[in-house]
């Protein structure tokens, strides 16, 4: 029953038909990837995307577990005897963890408050008395002295007043509706406050946080995660600041129902010392962590989107890449890789200051271009970027052969230069040898090299150390997934780091399927993959569509079309009387045939019993088998010369590379020092309420500038009025 009201609500929140909710879950219950759902489960879920199913999984999750939470709120009610027909029904009907749980607060068990204290005095009748509100004739002094007793310390009325005091505002801070209530009021009208915590902080990362005031309702994520920031590092106080007498007579229109009662001035207290002590410091706990809960979200998102667009830049095939990681001291290091991807040569060279040997290094540089036909330069945009660059600039005007260079971000190289991974892969050279290799293979195949890396540590995101660590892996990790089936794997040639993204595989299974293609040689057939230790049917179905074998005798094998829809093609092809290993040719043929004999699409699906999505995804993939959607996108941005700060001009219009989409805007690598800001007021003519909707990680791009501050090397940007 559940599960049915479940569906129904999830359908109506994201507009959708209950049965692809269902379908969707039946399907995620049975332990199939999103992936392999979007993919190949069209029909079933009404092609839902991997976008909503991800939706779905989420708030059937957390659903599930509103439900347990349920169960076990009402067996700790009931096993206290207080569980009353009402309160079960407000329990059973809570849509929320947060309703739950304020319906909870009176009977959840707790520290010794100082209500628990006046209740073992024996002053629960006299609250319960006072808070009916019915006394309207006489002295309450007289209610009081009936509950004086020295030997539980209430030795005077003041002492029984007091005490009783404390019951009723915890009794009134435990209601439920006066907790949503003083919750919403807070959201809507409270003000973040922040200031300096010592009067000799400036100068600071946070300097504009101090005496600083915002709406709760309106800050945005960003500004939350640097005033957190600058809490957890001592620079900042915040607090939330709210019209408190406002908040008062909220909760004393809800209590007070006669205000001739006896006892009216000690409610009235007992109202405001709740408030002051345990309503405001909890609610404004509750509203501050929903804050940072919202902003680390859409902070993990961003760094998501980032991510994905990253890894998803286009490949640079079949030339020979020569790779710097720059340095000063230690020089920089220097890797040739073959258009495989395989390490070729490497030196140390000193161009740089303090050694400055130019000479000396543009001989080995050149020598090495040389030999191996080198085609493109990769440089690392760390320490001594910029110089590397200018050395590199002028050694190629030298050079009688078409070399071109590219900056590329080395974040993440040293983490991979040091890892398991990278001493597997190059265990006869030292770990300051592996990183230019890694900077090397980024521009040959971003994908398969950023996925050995911890994504976290790629830098495309902001903030990222600031939110949960866990729940930013985990959407790291789905992205990741998510972009390694969308692209495809080669079955043959892929790393284990490569191939444990891959729908239904794990590390432990990666490491199988490259074990036995060393010991067995590579595969012929995507159904050799059932010999592979700990792969069974399950296993084979959830990851066989993604991987890919270009050298197979089945051509359908270098397609994302799946083993189960084989016969559908072969099918397809016999109908027709086509030869479906010449496939450009009988595709061409069938496509023709079709027209001229009239058939639709929704006709040949209905003949060869398959679902149309299906049959519509077979002739996309039978149309170019073996495509990469990443061949499709812009290539990266080559240079020739370098660009100094000096060379700038405002109202100068140059080309970048965008390097990072943030809330405020995006920073550009135009080719100076720093990467240049990008504000998101100078995107577009028009309001836009987010940069990434315009921009991403990646993109090469025509900008104006707009601003140079020379003293701090920063240059601002614009897009406005610069045709693309």
């Amino acid at each position: 029953m559940r599960n049915i009201e479940h569906i129904k609500k999830i359908a109506e929140e994201l507009a959708l038909k209950p049965y692809q909710v269902e379908a969707a879950v039946k399907l995620l219950d049975a332990e199939n990837t999103i992936a392999f759902i979007a993919r190949y489960r069209k029909e079933a879920t009404g092609s839902l995307d991997e976008v909503q199913l991800r939706q779905i999984e989420k708030k059937i999750t957390y659903l599930r577990n509103l439900d347990q939470r349920k169960d076990e709120v009402l067996t700790s009610i009931d096993k206290q005897g207080k569980l009353t027909d009402e309160l079960k029904e407000k329990i059973l009907n809570a849509t929320t963890l947060v309703e739950v749980e304020d319906l909870y607060l009176p009977y959840k068990p707790k520290k010794r408050t100082k209500g628990q204290k006046a209740k073992e005095m024996g002053l629960e009748p006299l609250a319960e008395l006072i808070l009916k509100q019915d006394k309207t004739d006489g002295n309450p002094e007289k209610f009081y002295k009936e509950y004086l007793n020295p030997e539980k310390k209430l030795n005077t009325i003041e002492d029984v007043k007091t005490w009783v005091s404390y019951l009723i505002a915890e009794i009134i801070a435990e209601t439920a509706e006066i907790r949503e209530k003083i919750r919403t009021f807070m959201f809507q009208t409270g003000e973040i406050h922040s200031d300096k915590i010592k009067e000799e902080f400036k100068n600071t990362e946070f300097d504009m946080y101090f005496d600083y005031k915002e709406s709760v309702s309106a800050i945005p994520p960003h500004r939350i995660l640097a005033i957190n920031r600058g809490e957890n590092k001592g620079v900042l106080k915040v607090k939330i600041k709210i019209e408190k007498q406002q908040a008062l007579e909220i909760i004393e229109d809800f209590i007070i129902k006669n205000k001739k009662c006896i006892f009216i001035d000690l409610i009235k207290s007992s109202i405001e010392d709740g408030f002051k002590r345990l309503i405001f410091p909890s609610i404004e706990r509750e509203i501050r962590n929903a804050l940072t809960e919202k902003a680390e979200l859409h902070a993990i998102k961003i760094f998501g989107t980032n991510l994905k667009n990253l890894l998803i830049s286009p490949p640079v095939r079949d030339k020979t890449i020569m790779g710097i990681d720059p340095g000063y001291r230690t020089g920089c290091k220097v890797a040739v890789i073959d258009k495989y991807g395989n390490y070729l040569e490497g030196a140390t060279i000193y161009p740089t200051p303090p050694h400055n040997k130019i000479e000396e290094s543009e001989a080995i540089v050149k020598d090495l271009i040389l030999k191996h036909s080198v085609d493109i330069i990769a440089i690392g945009n760390g320490t001594a970027s910029r110089e590397t660059e200018t050395f590199i600039a002028n050694l190629i005007k030298k050079i009688d052969r078409n070399v071109v260079y590219i900056i590329v971000s080395e974040a993440g190289a040293s983490v991979y230069s040091a890892s398991k991974v990278a001493l597997e892969e190059f265990p006869e050279l030292e770990a300051s040898m592996r990183g230019n290799i890694s900077i090397a293979r980024r521009v040959l195949d971003p994908l398969s090299e950023l996925v050995k890396i911890d994504p976290k540590s790629i830098g495309v995101g902001l903030y990222q150390h600031d939110v949960n660590q866990k729940e930013l892996s985990e959407e790291l990790a789905e992205v990741v997934k998510s972009v390694v089936n969308y692209v495809g794997v080669d079955l043959n040639n892929a790393s284990v780091s490569l191939l444990q993204y891959v729908s239904g595989i794990n590390k432990n299974i990666a490491k199988k399927i490259v074990e036995y293609r060393k010991k067995h040689g590579p595969f012929k057939s995507r159904y050799d993959l059932l010999k592979v230790p700990g792969i069974g049917e399950h296993t084979f179905q959830q990851c066989a569509g993604f991987l890919r074998i270009p050298e197979s005798d089945n051509i359908l094998d270098n397609t994302n079309i799946h083993p189960e829809s084989y016969h559908v093609c072969e099918e397809l092809f016999k109908k027709f009387n086509l030869d479906i290993n010449d496939l450009s040719k009988s595709f061409a043929l069938l496509k023709f045939k079709m027209k001229s004999q009239n058939i639709s699409i929704e006709k040949l699906a209905e003949k060869l019993e398959v679902g149309i999505p299906t049959l519509e995804d077979i002739f996309e993939n039978l149309e170019k088998p073996g495509r990469d959607p990443r061949d499709v996108l812009p290539k990266p941005l080559f240079k020739e010369d370098v660009l100094k700060l000096e060379d700038l001009k405002v109202g100068m219009v140059v080309q970048g590379t965008v390097r990072n989409v943030v809330d405020f805007g995006a920073f550009v690598d135009i080719g100076i020092k720093r990467d240049a800001l990008l504000h998101k007021s100078e995107i577009d003519n028009k309001f836009i309420k987010h940069p990434i909707e315009v921009l991403s990680v990646g993109d090469i791009i025509n900008v104006k500038v707009i601003d140079i501050d020379m003293d701090r090397q920063r240059v601002s940007l614009s897009m406005k009025g610069v045709t693309s």
